[in-house]
């Protein structure tokens, strides 16, 4: 029973994982040069872009936090 726990523990350890490095690695960086010099300057006036980047930006933070929680999970029964 507790090897068939770390064995699933594991599994989804490794996805969250995969998950977290795809949805950072898809999001758009903060500037982007002179291009973000400029977009950031209208963002101030038009207010900012919604749309993937908030929503990858949301399912970041939910797999940071799963992600932390599984590495105590996993410290905790893999003793």
């Amino acid at each position: 029973m507790m090897q068939a726990l770390r064995i699933v523990l594991a599994v989804v350890y490794i996805l969250v994982c995969i998950g977290l490095i795809a949805t950072v690695i898809l999001q758009s960086g903060k500037s982007a040069g002179l291009s973000g010099t400029i977009s950031g300057g209208a963002e101030v006036f038009f207010g900012r872009k919604k749309g993937l980047d908030d929503k990858l930006a949301k399912f970041t933070e939910f797999l940071a936090v799963a992600f932390l929680a599984l590495s105590i999970l996993m410290i905790l029964v893999m003793r």
